[in-house]
């Protein structure tokens, strides 16, 4: 009768394998920690920085034309920006604003802040019957913003919204579900923060209050184009499409929001004849946006055809 002594050899075998397990179990749980010796310093690590390798991007959107409606020259305020809303349209340089009629450019209100409070006002929009301005302190750092508000008839100051110090200047806002949406700059030189580029440029969102919920950046086919500014105009189309201006170049960059992460998506270009600056729709029109052309003081409508694009 060989067969029982394999059976009595397993099932010692199975014991012994439950015992170890149990006092396993038993050393892996203490019920208090044990005291143990001090490990010694690690040595340094060593991570130089190097040029990375690029990430791999979609080839350059297409570019479509825009229709200039009518130029105003010799604006005196034409510096920084235009905003238009029913009859009048408006211009920006630093501490002053004009309103002007758009029938023939008459001007019809002017204004001229305290220079000791009002540093560089840039682009303005028309939002429930209140002029909306970006405001900073450019080019001085640490970089500090606001919102300055302003009655659109008489131009009368009536709010600050401050900001305080953000992750750049503030350039441009706008208004859209629900929320505000603001591109704060930053600049390789004159005006910028020492360990910042153009490259950290960033669009916020925030909500009714100003408190910032979301951000993004811009990706490399329009940083190459800001370089070495920013962006210094931008708004939300009725096509829910995001157009943004540099500072120098006649174009506008239309965006979507990425469907994952936190680059912004390239998705057309749009040639206007205006140099960048501060510009902004024209609510009470048919996809207008009013700009400048700094060299010539001069306040440019332009319409922007719907784009034959997917999103």
């Amino acid at each position: 009768m060989p067969m029982p002594r394999p059976i009595l050899a397993v099932t010692a075998l199975a014991v012994l394998t439950l015992n170890c397990a149990t006092a396993a179990r038993g050393q892996d749980r203490p019920a208090i920690a044990q005291p143990a010796e001090p490990q010694p310093i690690p040595p340094l690590a060593s991570y130089p920085r190097r040029e990375e390798r690029a990430l791999p991007q979609p080839p350059y959107p297409p570019t479509f034309a825009s229709v200039e409606l009518r130029r105003y020259p010799d604006i005196r305020e034409a510096g920084q920006g235009a905003a238009a809303a029913g009859d009048d349209f408006y211009a920006v340089v630093n501490t002053r604003l004009g309103r002007y009629a758009k029938a023939d450019g008459r001007k019809l209100a002017e204004w001229a802040g305290d220079p000791t409070l009002f540093v560089h006002l840039n682009a303005c929009l028309v939002h429930e019957a209140l002029l909306m301005c970006a405001h900073s302190n450019f080019p001085h750092v640490p970089m500090v913003s606001s919102v300055e508000v302003f009655d659109p008839e008489t131009l009368a100051h009536v709010e600050t919204i401050s900001l305080g110090e953000q992750v750049g200047s503030l350039t441009w806002i706008d208004w859209k579900d629900g929320s505000w949406w603001a591109v704060f700059a930053n600049y390789d030189e004159r005006g910028g923060q020492p360990g910042r580029d153009h490259r950290y440029t960033t669009l916020v969102r925030f909500d009714d209050q100003w408190r910032r919920t979301e951000s993004w950046v811009f990706p490399p086919s329009i940083l190459a184009r800001f370089a070495p500014t920013s962006s210094s105009g931008g708004g939300w189309g009725d096509d829910g499409l995001l157009y943004v201006s540099g500072h120098d170049a006649p174009e506008l960059y239309v965006l979507a929001l990425p469907e994952a992460g936190s680059v912004l998506r390239h998705v057309a270009t749009v040639n206007v004849g205006f140099e960048g600056q501060g510009w902004a729709w024209d609510r009470t029109a048919d996809r207008e946006i009013w700009g400048i052309s700094r060299p010539t003081r001069s306040v440019v409508a332009t319409y922007v055809p719907p784009l034959p694009i997917t999103q």
